[in-house]
């Protein structure tokens, strides 16, 4: 006996994958930054999903960024090393930026105190 569904597998009101502009932003999205740019002094609810306590300090700060930049650099370069053509050449392109941040940071932190009695990096 053939069972038949009452729903196709392919909703003709759901775009399939193949078809989906993934350049072109949603409409939620164009009116979330509409809205921003009519009123920037509004609240964006999402920026208080991820909050960082005050007074934290800068050293603080530039030391969390720096793993978290490390981290991505580990993960680009997993998930480049599993990918082929196009696709690995923009894994690669986001591990290298995840370097280049992680390379400001570290200079950011050299920077920020250095101990007393040695030569900053304009001095040398």
């Amino acid at each position: 006996m053939k069972k038949t569904t009452p729903n196709s597998p392919e909703s003709p009101d759901v775009p399939s994958v193949d078809t989906v502009d993934l350049f072109k932003p949603s409409e939620v999205i164009e009116r979330t930054v509409a809205a921003r740019l009519r009123n920037p002094g509004r609240s964006d609810p999402v920026s208080h999903v991820f909050t960082i306590i005050p007074n934290v300090d800068t050293e603080s700060l530039l030391c969390h960024a720096c793993e978290t930049l490390a981290s991505l650099n580990v993960m680009s370069t997993d998930l480049a090393c599993e990918l082929e053509g196009p696709r690995r050449n923009v894994a690669l392109a986001i591990q290298q930026l995840a370097v280049l941040g992680e390379l400001l940071v570290n200079r950011a932190l050299d920077n920020l105190d250095l101990p007393e009695g040695l030569p900053s990096n304009s001095q040398r």
